[in-house]
């Protein structure tokens, strides 16, 4: 579990982070908001690196929407208790166009980690539905973007080329499930493999 167990593992991490962000090396955590395994990987990701560059891609384009069985639900569920992150299911559908909108917009202003956090944790922890205005508007707030701001963004179809550009150089790479961080040029697919690109990271610093 990659949490900050002591005082000491804490200033590691800290001077880790310095040190990546003073090497100048890309860190890229690609994720996609209808997937309970971003919030999983977004919640340690944020802790643990340094200059993250989050970007939203399609799962359909990325031909990987997770398919939430019972059992499926059941593994998740598991993993977050291990994680020591609570899990709330939406009750309604997921869905994210709007949402995934207005997340380019955080990205494209060096707030997608704002955005991404508080947007998952309304919806998996707090069991609410991204769609509706008032809760995205709830995330964009925690990101600093306003309510017309994020009215326009999520209204806003010329934002869905790239993010569907960006699943399909993924795709072209040989990813096959989301999030993914990407260390320079190394690809860590799943949240699972974020312990890997940790180790990459500090490899690289």
């Amino acid at each position: 579990m990659d949490t900050v167990t002591s005082l000491d593992r804490y200033r590691a991490q800290r001077e880790h982070r310095r040190r990546t962000a003073r090497r100048g090396i890309r860190l890229r955590f690609y994720f996609d908001l209808a997937s309970p395994y971003t919030y999983l990987a977004a919640e340690r990701a944020e802790r643990v690196f340094a200059a993250l560059d989050w970007i939203p891609v399609s799962s359909d384009a990325l031909q990987c929407t997770p398919l939430l069985t019972d059992e499926e639900r059941d593994r998740i569920a598991r993993r977050a208790a291990l994680l020591g992150l609570p899990l709330v299911w939406p009750c309604e559908p997921m869905r994210v166009t709007g949402a995934m909108r207005v997340a380019s917009l955080a990205a494209e202003r060096g707030v997608g980690g704002a955005f991404v956090l508080a947007a998952t944790r309304l919806v998996f922890c707090g069991g609410f539905s991204i769609d509706d205005p008032e809760i995205l508007a709830e995330a964009a707030a925690a990101a600093g973007i306003d309510l017309g701001e994020m009215l326009d963004a999520a209204g806003d179809p010329r934002r869905d080329g790239p993010m569907d550009a960006a699943a399909r150089r993924l795709l072209a790479a040989g990813v096959d499930r989301l999030p993914v961080l990407r260390v320079g040029p190394a690809l860590f697919c799943g949240e699972d493999r974020l312990p890997d690109a940790a180790a990459a990271a500090r490899a690289s610093a």
